[in-house]
């Protein structure tokens, strides 16, 4: 693995033994995270598998800029660091978002595109207020730990494993995930609650592939479908799986998806 500086931003990228294929990766992570999420399976993994495989952290996250200004950040100050990396790479990449990296992405197509995108569980077009009514009908002590969060503070490690996790995650791998947690913006929040949505008559969509998890509480399977119909493709429920489904045991389960659906298109 390499750590690279692209500019301010942290990038970390794996690359395959041979000569890479043409287009790149660059994977994009959600809330509270930062690249680091993706390096745990899926970076070394896609390497294997021919491709570049990079993953930033954006603004505020992990070892970029910005983190004594992280609550200043808004949506559009992370599609700033995708465009910057995305022009710093040998070729423009397809983009892989999960969940707040999904939005980022979505707001990236409105004003450039890739030659494909992969939501992960991403934040809906319509924004969060769906999903946050949900929680708070089925699981509201989730709901109440999570605002506990957003107000700037570390999350019980039980709300982290309530969150992210179907399997029964040994207590070691997550505690190590929960001190690498970090707090995310009120104002990114705000701007996917409902401030900065997707202009879908803007958005220059390439081919597209829609997943979530069977298990997700935070972006459960019906706002995965309502995101697939918006963009006019299927969805693809991930069985077996929660929220943060790249570190889950399981995790073939959605890197196999992706990886056919490239070969699908060409790419």
């Amino acid at each position: 693995m390499n750590r690279s500086r692209f500019g301010d931003l942290e990038v970390l990228c794996h690359t395959p033994a041979g000569p890479p294929r043409d287009t790149p990766l660059l994977f994009v992570h959600g809330a509270y995270t930062a690249a680091w999420c993706w390096d745990e399976n899926f970076l070394p993994w896609f390497a294997e598998q021919g491709y570049s495989a990079y993953a930033l952290s954006l603004s505020g996250h992990g070892r970029s800029r910005g983190r004594a200004f992280l609550d200043s950040l808004s949506i559009s100050d992370y599609v700033d660091d995708v465009v910057e990396v995305v022009t710093k790479l040998p070729a423009a990449p397809v983009l892989i978002g999960h969940s707040m990296g999904g939005m980022v992405v979505q707001k990236f197509l409105e004003r450039q595109t890739v030659p494909g995108a992969v939501l992960m569980s991403s934040v809906p077009p319509q924004g969060l207020l769906g999903s946050a009514f949900g929680i708070a009908f089925s699981r509201p002590h989730l709901l109440g730990d999570l605002n506990n969060v957003i107000g700037g503070n570390q999350p019980h490690v039980e709300t982290l494993r309530d969150a992210l996790f179907h399997e029964a995650i040994e207590l070691e791998r997550l505690q190590r995930y929960y001190h690498l947690c970090q707090p995310e913006s009120h104002r990114a929040l705000w701007d996917m609650s409902l401030f900065d949505l997707p202009s879908l008559s803007r958005i220059h969509q390439p081919p597209m592939l829609v997943l979530g998890a069977e298990h997700d509480v935070l972006i459960p399977p019906d706002q995965v479908k309502m995101t697939a119909w918006r963009y006019e493709v299927e969805a693809t429920i991930l069985p077996g799986l929660g929220h943060g489904m790249m570190l889950e045991r399981d995790w073939r389960v959605a890197a196999d998806p992706i990886l056919s659906w490239l070969h699908a298109q060409g790419l």
